[in-house]
């Protein structure tokens, strides 16, 4: 994920900054309780195909 991107996008829903997780390769939304798939490289920033997050994932 290009850092300057990371730096720009915002939640959709609270408008909250993100954390991309290399791993999952998502982009997560702490406040949402969301995780924002990437596909191909590109993050669909869309509340309806996010995932959301389990408790444990967003209280870290």
């Amino acid at each position: 994920m290009d850092p300057k991107l990371l730096q720009i996008l915002v939640c959709p829903v609270t408008k909250g900054s993100l954390i991309y997780d290399k791993a999952k390769n998502e982009l997560i939304s702490k406040s949402a309780r969301l995780a924002y798939p990437v596909r191909d490289g590109i993050p669909v920033m869309l509340e309806d195909e996010a995932r959301r997050l389990e408790e444990k994932e967003y209280l870290e």
